[in-house]
């Protein structure tokens, strides 16, 4: 059993936390909520704020207004808002879906921040709207206070949305219950290629009823549309209470754009719900989406690089190498070849992983991976029995994808880089492997774990096939029988990672919808092979 968390440093804000969200909820569903709030003449902020890529000293802030508006970002050392310092942001407007970002910079470490953004008139700086407050912890530069997090993904997919009947998204409630430092989602954020009915059957014989909006009506194909896959998410009142309480780190995968997409890509003439057939006209205008409704650093506006992939250090204990497995990527295919020098990452990518592993100096070395390693994930979109993820399930020597992977192992275990660890999602399951040179066969790598959860709120599948190249071994597995069984009936999951200050040991806990451990694995720090 998992100790019961003891009343935490953001605990204590929940009811003004709460309080604010209520203020600021959308006034209706569907395209024309955030116009709604026009009678009050101020710019209003009815999708909540969210902050991102938290450091040691800075951080990201969020918000998006119903109009024109110049945002403000006031933070202080106490709820109270004394002696808050001012930070002034950019001004919203149409260009950016009316959402914004404004960089803090410069705040202690290790320290509890309060914040309230203000949208202020873009003509009349006098007249603001309701301030909406949120609160997170910068990075601690002392090893002694220890790191936790959770991670998952997979929101809104299958056409399993937002259930009024069952309390909309609840696992962010028992989410936020946990008070972590930060949330890692891995990807399938939106599903744009997922639209959502009014209702669904269920096995039962009883129905799902989804709240609904004009754009998840259809698969997504413009900007706007995509727009409001991500606007969608945040009608639920637990996602926005999270989002103000929690920072994250966000990945993408597929579903951003499209069931398995890949650079490059036609989508068949037979596949008749999109008219646009360039995946990588799509892709463009959902990256956009994305960079618009996530305070991701490296996709602000001004970055340097313009990429999903990034390195977020954590303190003395923990560097996150966030992935990207969908840009860079070759085509799906039987993923048989026996020479493949751009595989899932890219070989730039690749050269980044490696040299950031190289530097990293903390104790853990978490890699998260928006697809999975040795699971086998098939791709039949095109009628063919190609490969979407690395392994085939040809159990034999590294071959397509599995050769950038095995040199990446190989990497690791030459260079001496202890303390790395996998954590992923997208296959609607939950499950630990391990994975041991002794049971496979590519054997120059050191044992490694690989931890699977998710989905937030999807169908939940069987668990897949394991492909025995880098050995794994499947030591925990909760899946359903059935395919795509939706959140009424369970199979929801989300990961939690806890890193003790003092040992400095690993604890990863797999959690089901309600907060319940299912199953916990406790690594030691230093360690090869556990």
């Amino acid at each position: 059993m998992s100790p019961v968390p003891s009343p935490g440093r953001r605990s204590v804000l929940r009811g003004s936390l709460a309080a604010s969200a209520a203020l600021t909820l959308p006034a209706a569903v569907g395209a024309a909520a955030a116009p709604a709030f026009a009678l009050s003449g101020r710019p209003k902020a009815g999708w909540g704020v969210q902050t991102g890529d938290v450091t040691a000293d800075s951080g990201l802030v969020w918000v998006r207004s119903d109009r024109p508006a110049r945002m403000v970002v006031e933070t202080s050392a106490t709820e109270s808002f004394r002696n808050a310092r001012r930070w002034h942001g950019p001004r919203l407007g149409a260009d950016s879906d009316f959402t914004g970002t404004t960089r803090l910079c410069g705040l202690p470490s290790g320290e509890q921040i309060h914040y309230r953004v203000l949208l202020a008139d873009p003509d009349d700086p006098r007249r603001t709207g309701e301030p909406v407050t949120g609160t997170f912890r910068t990075t601690s530069a002392r090893r002694r206070d220890g790191v936790r997090f959770l991670w998952s993904g997979d929101l809104a997919g299958q056409g399993w949305g937002i259930n009024p009947d069952l309390g909309g998204y609840r696992i962010y409630d028992a989410m936020g219950k946990l008070d972590p430092d930060f949330f890692l989602c891995s990807g399938d954020n939106i599903y744009a290629d997922g639209p959502i009915a009014a209702t669904a059957a269920l096995p039962d014989g009883s129905t799902w009823r989804n709240i609904t909006t004009e754009e998840k009506s259809k698969v997504a194909e413009t900007l706007a549309e995509f727009r409001g896959n991500f606007r969608y998410n945040l009608l639920d009142e637990n996602l926005r209470r999270f989002n103000a309480q929690v920072p994250s780190i966000i990945q993408w995968d597929d579903h951003e754009v499209r069931n398995n997409w890949y650079p490059g890509q036609t989508i068949l003439d037979s596949d008749t719900r999109y008219t646009e057939k360039s995946v990588d006209t799509l892709a463009v205008r959902a990256r956009r989406a994305f960079s618009e409704y996530f305070p991701i650093s490296t996709l602000r506006p001004g970055a340097k690089d313009g990429r999903v992939y990034r390195v977020m250090h954590q303190g003395p204990l923990l560097d996150v190498f966030v992935l990207d497995m969908r840009t860079y990527r070759n085509a799906n295919s039987p993923d048989d070849q026996t020479v493949d020098p751009q595989g899932i990452l890219g070989a730039e990518q690749l050269a980044w992983l490696k040299r950031e592993l190289s530097r990293s100096r903390a104790v853990w070395k978490v890699i998260a991976s928006d697809m999975p390693l040795g699971l086998v994930v098939p791709d039949a979109t095109e009628g063919r029995a190609n490969i979407e993820a690395v392994a085939q399930g040809d159990p034999g020597v590294p071959l397509g994808r599995e050769l950038q992977i095995a040199e990446l192992l190989r990497y690791i275990k030459h260079r001496r880089i202890t303390g790395t660890v996998w954590l992923t999602a997208d296959v609607h399951h939950t499950s630990a492997q391990h994975y041991q040179p002794a049971r496979a066969a590519f054997t120059d790598f050191e044992p490694f774990w690989e931890f699977v959860s998710g989905p937030l709120n999807a169908g939940a599948f069987p668990a897949s096939a394991l492909d025995g190249t880098f050995g794994p071994e499947r030591v925990f597995v909760k899946a359903p029988e059935a395919a795509n069984v939706s959140p009424a009936g369970g199979y929801q999951f989300f990961g939690e990672v806890d890193i003790d200050g003092h040992s400095g040991e690993l604890t990863v806990r797999l959690r089901e919808q309600d907060g319940t451990v299912l199953f916990t694995k406790v690594l030691r720090p230093g360690r090869v092979g556990q």
